[in-house]
């Protein structure tokens, strides 16, 4: 799975600060491994999870070497995910080329990059100018909420530019206004295969679905991803007055294992959770045992949207 934003630093997984001292490092390490042992009710996935964080800060050595790249810009990865990071890039310059694209409308990862920019400025602190709110060791540095935020962005726009390659037979909206408050929609995808909602994802950790939720080490007790989404969706279609075809949670590839489901809940519709990767394919081709429609119900459904849809402000 790549380094995303969002993934708890190795310190953080050992929960210490990093001026923790050697020997106050280790003991957190002992304690972190037996709390997370799977035979005392751990989970496989953050036992496995601290012993990667000793692997990268354990020795005097290794500690010193993951500091230099976390408080300074010289890892290879540095250049790479400031490209990433920063709006108008080379991977957002491509997505804009000329050609057969999907019909795309709004300003996908929007209002939660704005919300990263108002977040790390303020984390900062006032009076503090910050020249690069994308430099590799301030975001690494920022909080795992800040730093989430701009995960998060960073996933809604890598949706878009896959959404973008579908073709001319579909259309996208992004930042969608549910009419509930600040509530949004990441993206709508209409295509021959039917009306998607998606939620774009980057937690920085697997996840698994567990009794009809998400659920990760990366994703605090009280957030609810799935029905959030799910009373998100039921909003947009009272206010537009249309019926979502399924609802796909898209995630990082790596970051959740094949395409488990969860059952529809009375009216709500399929909810798929599924790797970046395999998002187009879904799209295009549906799921089993869905409902077809036509390509005259894409046309009316369209122009229905065009004319209820409102955009968040970013």
């Amino acid at each position: 799975m790549h380094e995303s934003p969002a993934a708890s630093t190795p310190y953080e997984v050992l929960g210490v600060t990093s001026s923790v001292t050697d020997d106050a490092l280790r003991r957190a390490y002992r304690l972190k491994l037996r709390k997370t042992h799977p035979d005392v009710g751990g989970s496989a996935a953050q036992f496995h999870a601290v012993q990667i964080a000793w692997e990268r800060i354990g020795s005097p050595e290794s500690r010193a070497a993951y500091d230099r790249t976390r408080f300074g810009d010289a890892d290879p990865a540095a250049a790479a995910f400031r490209a990433s990071a920063t709006p108008g890039s080379s991977a957002d310059s491509r997505s804009s080329q000329s050609g057969l694209k999907t019909r795309m409308h709004g300003h996908p990862g929007g209002q939660v990059r704005q919300q990263y920019l108002n977040l790390i400025r303020e984390w900062a602190g006032r009076g503090t100018v910050v020249e690069d709110p994308y430099l590799p060791s301030l975001v690494r540095s920022a909080p795992r909420g800040i730093r989430h935020t701009l995960a998060k962005a960073l996933a809604e726009e890598a949706t878009a530019h896959l959404v973008s390659g579908l073709g001319i037979g579909f259309t996208a909206w992004h930042d969608v206004d549910t009419g509930n408050g600040s509530d949004k929609l990441d993206h709508i995808v209409l295509g021959p295969a039917g009306l998607f909602a998606v939620l774009s994802e980057d937690w920085g950790s697997t996840v698994e679905l567990k009794r009809g939720e998400l659920v990760g080490t990366e994703i605090p007790e009280d957030e609810k991803p799935v029905h959030s989404f799910q009373v998100s969706a039921k909003a947009f279609t009272r206010l537009v007055r249309v019926r979502f075809t399924g609802l796909i949670v898209v995630v990082p590839d790596g970051a959740v294992e094949g395409t488990p489901t969860v059952a529809r809940r009375g009216r709500h519709p399929l909810v798929i959770v599924v790797p970046r990767s395999r998002l187009n394919g879904l799209l295009r081709d549906g799921f089993l045992g869905m409902d077809r429609g036509s390509f005259e119900k894409v046309f009316e459904l369209r122009s229905t949207l065009q004319n209820g849809i409102r955009f968040v402000a970013s």
